[in-house]
């Protein structure tokens, strides 16, 4: 039997971060991936991550006042105000684990401005910070002796007297079931992108994480809070870092305009993402778009400044759709990006069920609200990775031993194999893009109730069908087919929070746009959704939120 004191699944920012503070502490901790820890998504946040320095002028209060603004103040104040004061420090200790910044001419750690900000506080690895980061916490896990169960799948949490005590899990490389025992489980499994499609997320963000606590009896929050970033590139929903526009790139309609001055004359294309894309969306859709998109534009920085600063974007760029970005404009859209949405937790990461923990995008702490800005995602994971790891260490510390029942294991052979047995029938991957394409034109950047309503019945429709996917590799050895319709079962769920959630907030708020309700309604609606599992549907219960020293106000850019 496998067992350890904490249990991280996922091995992105967040679960690394988890998993070398766990090892700190002294417990015994093991992370468990369905990939390779350096081929997790964090693996492609380019742009940077956000820190107020002090010795740049720079102050806690003006990144929590930025980051509560551009939540459309449904942040919680609290947990903003905790991330700020700690972000310095984070960005200290990761240089020391290895990190390399870039530098400024001074040979100070170099800054960009990024979206929604009043002043630069994006610190940077060209455009390859997550990728660098990830290096960098890999490393001292390895460094620390953190175990690391690779390309192992999680398909169920061991639930004992409403307590979380381990998983259930598929050894990809022998297709056998195991069940691994913890005094603590902490869930880093990121987001769900790919219950959209298009989206920007990679194939692995298929959210089975947020679906394990919502069926273990943890509420998602805010869950219809999706953001579309505002640069993904036309045709293939490849992201287009912001830091082209926190670098000084434009956004021009057919007419050749910049359309920004219209909707945030004060911070024009670096307004928050929420606003942005729904300018762009607006100037296609009142026909001022190209062929159903805008252009990005940097030619006016030059090609030695995009070839130093941005030369990944001019790399995707010319690989994709062969332009050369200090030559011509290049076509993007608004797409799917993250999830702003989550397991509720508090700001040590504990969830409503007992053992269990959340950290980094499949967590709702409520850092992010209504809208994320660019450059807190990284933050967030590093922040409340290490607290969650704190607060599980020190739970798994009272626990007394390790339970011993193996009855549930064998009910998950089970679910495996009448999948197996399935004669064929629906294939998995047909239900995964119709689910997609009916969650983006549902809920999109802009929605309405018609648009909610079609998009509900959509994903009831396809739950139905679900008892019909079959696969057709019966084999055991790296079965992706299997998993691929296991992933499946948990994204249907989480389409149906994402829809819930929606059809609950009756108003305007950050990346929920209702064109049938367009005002924010502070006095009903300064609230948060909880989507609990109630039988085969939803409950849906709502929270205050947590105001400190911001009275939330008209957010204006």
């Amino acid at each position: 039997m496998y067992q350890h004191d904490v249990l991280i699944i996922g091995a992105g920012l967040a679960g690394l971060r988890a998993s070398v503070e766990a090892a700190r502490m002294g417990v015994d901790a093991a992370v468990i991936t369905k990939v390779h820890p350096i081929r997790s998504h964090s693996n492609a946040a380019q742009g940077g991550i956000n820190a107020p320095m002090t010795d740049r002028g720079d102050d806690w209060e003006g990144h929590a006042l930025d980051t509560i603004k551009g939540s459309d103040y449904l942040a919680d104040q609290d947990a903003v105000e905790l991330m700020s004061r700690e972000a310095s420090d984070a960005i200290i200790e990761l240089e020391h684990m290895g990190v390399i910044f870039s530098r400024n001419e001074a040979g100070q750690l170099g800054t960009r401005r990024f979206g929604g900000q009043k002043v630069a506080r994006t610190f940077y690895v060209g455009a390859i910070t997550g990728s660098a980061m990830l290096q960098a916490l890999y490393e001292q896990a390895v460094k620390l002796d953190v175990n690391v169960y690779e390309e192992w799948f999680v398909s169920n949490l061991i639930i004992e007297d409403g307590e979380c005590h381990g998983v259930m899990a598929m050894n990809l490389h022998t297709g056998e079931l195991h069940m691994i025992r913890a005094k603590a489980v902490i869930m880093c499994t990121g987001g769900a992108g790919r219950v959209f499609e298009p989206s920007t997320n990679a194939l692995i963000c298929t959210g089975e994480g947020l679906g394990l606590a919502y069926r273990a009896g943890a509420p998602l929050m805010d869950m219809e809070m999706i953001q579309y970033h505002p640069t993904t590139l036309a045709g293939s929903g490849i992201l287009l870092s912001e830091a082209a526009r926190g670098e000084g790139a434009y956004l021009l309609n057919a007419e050749g305009e910049r359309f920004m001055k219209t909707y945030a004359p004060d911070y024009m294309e670096l307004a928050s993402r929420d606003v942005v894309s729904r300018a762009e969306q607006t100037e296609i859709d009142e026909g001022r778009g190209i062929d159903g998109n805008i252009n990005l534009d940097l030619r006016h920085l030059g090609r030695t400044f995009i070839e130093e600063r941005l030369g990944y974007l001019q790399e995707v760029a010319i690989e994709f759709v062969g332009i050369d970005l200090a030559e011509a404009p290049i076509p993007i859209r608004p797409g799917m990006h993250y999830i702003m949405g989550g397991i509720k937790t508090d700001v040590d990461g504990a969830t409503e069920v007992p053992g269990l923990y959340a950290a980094g995008e499949t967590a709702n702490v409520s850092v992010h609200g209504g809208n994320r800005l660019g450059a807190n995602s990284l933050l967030d994971t590093v922040v409340f990775g290490r607290r969650s790891a704190i607060a599980a260490a020190e739970y798994a510390k009272g626990i007394g031993r390790h339970s011993s029942d193996e009855s549930m294991l064998e009910s998950e052979k089970k679910r495996y194999q009448a999948i197996l047995d399935r004669p064929a029938d629906l294939r998995a991957a047909a239900i995964r893009r119709e689910m997609g394409e009916s969650m983006v034109a549902g809920i999109g950047v802009f929605r309405d109730q018609r648009s909610i309503d079609a998009a509900t019945a959509t994903i009831k429709q396809l739950r139905g069908l679900y008892p019909r996917v079959a696969v057709d590799n019966k084999g055991k050895v790296f079965n992706t087919d299997l998993m691929s319709a296991i992933e499946l079962d948990y994204m249907l769920d989480v389409a149906q929070t994402v829809c819930a959630g929606a059809n609950a907030r009756k108003e305007s708020r950050g990346a929920h746009y209702r064109t049938d309700m367009p005002n924010r309604d502070d006095e009903n609606w300064l609230k948060h959704t909880l989507v609990y599992k109630d039988g085969e549907g939803t409950r849906v219960e709502t929270k205050d939120v947590t105001i400190t020293d911001w009275t939330p106000i008209e957010r204006v850019y």
